[in-house]
């Protein structure tokens, strides 16, 4: 888990999120939740094979890289809403 805050000041945790299932490829996802508990993204293509190679990333990166990654997962998340279809596709 890493605290950071976003481009406004924002409080925002990055945690690692897990797909279950047989196929073990990619199944550690990252995943930012709002300090106010409000707003969650996954970020679906930011995929580890393992846990500890998922806590390592984060540990390691920096807080420009992980607001870059919240700023652009935030906006895919909009436009896809705002043209009709679900984040998730």
């Amino acid at each position: 888990m890493r605290q950071f805050q976003d481009h406004e000041g924002g409080e925002w945790v990055a945690e690692i999120g897990k797909r279950e299932g047989l196929d073990y490829k990619g199944q550690y996802f990252m995943v930012m939740r709002s300090g106010e508990g409000g707003e969650e993204v996954e970020l679906q293509d930011v995929r580890w094979n393992s846990e500890r190679t998922a806590r390592r990333t984060l540990k390691t990166m920096s807080d420009v890289e992980l607001r870059r990654r919240l700023r652009s997962a935030r906006g895919r998340a909009s436009s896809a809403v705002e043209g009709g279809g679900s984040p998730a596709s």
